[in-house]
């Protein structure tokens, strides 16, 4: 994706539609504080819990519930500052990608992984 559009695109998305928090208001903007950090270099693995916390950011493709792929991203950082292990930050991932359905071990299988190899 283009830099540019990608930000622009993903600012709105973070600011408007993240299913885990309200919409940002006008009134939050005078205290909005901002920041871009960028994963590069991403290389696939073959199984879901092929990376490291606080070392890998991670990049995740499924299919939801009603048949549409989806994807959710962390940076190496989130997983380490919560406190998640692997199990944990997967389906913290899914719910952040908009998977409503009960997450089983089954279904974590089915992801397809993406890791960044910048650390």
């Amino acid at each position: 994706m283009n830099l540019h559009s990608g930000l622009r695109e993903y600012t709105l998305t973070s600011a408007l539609k993240d299913s885990r928090f309200p919409p940002m208001t006008r009134d939050e903007l005078p205290r909005l504080f901002c920041s871009v950090s960028l994963l590069t270099n991403f290389e696939d693995v073959c199984d879901y819990m092929d990376w490291e916390v606080g070392v890998h950011g991670i990049r995740i493709e499924f299919i939801n519930e009603k048949g549409s792929k989806r994807t959710a991203t962390y940076l190496p950082e989130v997983a380490k500052e919560q406190g998640w292990d692997h199990i944990q930050t997967i389906d913290s991932l899914l719910r952040k990608g908009g998977y409503k359905a009960p997450i089983t071990n089954e279904f974590r299988k089915t992801i397809k992984l993406t890791r960044n190899t910048d650390f």
